[in-house]
């Protein structure tokens, strides 16, 4: 077995590029989400508008998946994350505008919340050509022996950009208003232009240019249902983000339950990012391939138990930590995804698969954020999230009862083989 390297994946120049420009998009565009989930519920006071920004979302996300993965295997991945940026722009500013006392004054609130949920629609249009994009111009910047190192690195820095971007907006809601703080947003969306211009033009990988779009989707969607590995971590992943998507439900328990107002707000969601940035930055040093399935099952269970914590806290600490161990156990999960999709995709096929990824892992929080608000708005809010919570721990104890082969899978066999 070869010496780990914590830090092999950062003496690429173009990998650290990469990271700040990845930290940039991930802080502009929570900090954005924050800022609208704060903006909706001040106007509605009612849950369910927190599930239908979730769900607005997650229509175009997962309606336009496969076709952008298809997309992004047949195109050039500069130029599309280029594109990816100047939309998230357009989106930014007409959110600025919306959110302009003088630009919206004598509107109705219900056409203020139709523009609002125009735009994050757009917005999952948007993540639907992204999160592809992203997965494949990371696998053309490092060679393919650092890929578990760099998908460390790379989850990482999105985890601090969630970190920061809650936080940041927490706190700038109170010290510059809710347009100032969009206005931030949009400077850091113009950055993220800057970061990009130092990245090079990448090469296209895949052999079947001009391939009908069909042909190309179903075999994107073949070789996922095919890769039982694959498979297995996807599905595990998105039942447990599906049920246990508290986190849409803080504006409530800020305002409501927890009484903290817009600074307490930024903490609690801030803190899951923070656990999982430590246990992220742990990983680069102690890497989770050996035994890493019935790593897998048992973070994602602790990830249920934390969320049944925090549902039934009314201890503004105690809500943070709870929040803060589910961060710390699901970065876990999230290394162990994302080593698992790196080491068992092939060049051709990363936009399709992290396509597949985006309908299964990143769709379910926007799904889970209405479900949440659903649940939230029929059983009442504590009782929402204790039963997500529940739902996950079930989940994740039929997955391991009922599949053997995912308890014993074991990612360091093939970690050595590429890096000899």
């Amino acid at each position: 077995m070869i010496k780990n390297d914590p830090y092999s994946a950062l003496r690429y120049k173009e990998f650290n590029v990469f990271l700040l420009l990845r930290f940039t998009m991930v802080f502009a565009w929570s900090m954005q989400f924050i800022v609208i989930e704060w903006v909706v519920y001040s106007l509605t006071k009612n849950p369910l508008s927190l599930g239908i920004i979730g769900l607005m979302e997650v229509i175009p996300a997962i309606g336009m998946a496969l076709f952008a993965g298809h997309i992004v295997d047949q195109n050039e991945k500069k130029g599309l994350f280029l594109k990816c940026i100047l939309a998230f722009l357009v989106i930014s500013l007409g959110l600025f505008l919306v959110t302009w006392p003088r630009m919206v004054e004598g509107y109705s609130t219900a056409l203020i919340l139709y523009a609002i949920y125009a735009l994050v629609f757009m917005g999952g249009i948007v993540r639907a050509f992204l999160g592809p994009t992203i997965f494949s111009l990371l696998s053309l910047i490092v060679p393919k022996k650092e890929y578990s190192n760099a998908a460390t690195w790379s989850s990482s820095v999105w985890q601090i950009g969630s970190v920061l971007g809650p936080a940041v907006a927490g706190f700038s809601i109170t010290w510059i208003g809710v347009h100032g703080s969009m206005s931030f947003v949009f400077g850091c969306s113009v950055l993220s232009l800057l970061f990009l211009s130092q990245i090079a033009t990448k090469p296209i990988l895949n052999p079947k240019i001009g391939e009908p779009i069909m042909d190309s989707l179903k075999e994107g969607v073949k070789f996922v249902y095919n890769n039982k590995t694959i498979l297995g971590a996807l599905s595990l992943d998105m039942v447990a983000v599906l049920f246990g998507g508290a986190v849409a439900l803080l504006p409530i328990f800020a305002q409501d339950i927890l009484k903290v107002g817009p600074e307490g707000f930024g903490v609690l969601r801030a803190a899951p990012a923070v656990g999982a940035f430590i246990t992220m930055f742990i990983t680069a040093y102690v890497p989770l391939n050996k035994n890493a399935g019935m790593k897998l099952l048992t973070a994602i269970f602790l990830f249920g138990v934390c969320i049944i914590i925090f549902g039934l806290s009314t201890i503004f600490w105690l809500s943070v930590f709870a929040l803060f161990m589910s961060g710390v156990v699901d970065g876990i999960s999230v290394v162990i995804r994302q080593t698992i999709l790196q080491l068992k995709t092939p060049d051709h096929m990363r936009g399709r698969v992290a396509a597949v990824n985006s309908i299964f892992v990143g769709s379910s929080n926007e799904l889970g954020a209405f479900e949440s608000g659903l649940t939230a708005k029929l059983m009442g809010t504590v009782t929402a999230v204790v039963f997500g919570g529940s739902m996950t721990i079930l989940i994740v104890l039929g997955t391991g009862f009922f599949s053997p082969s995912f308890r014993k899978l074991d990612l360091q066999k093939d970690l050595d083989e590429h890096q000899k």
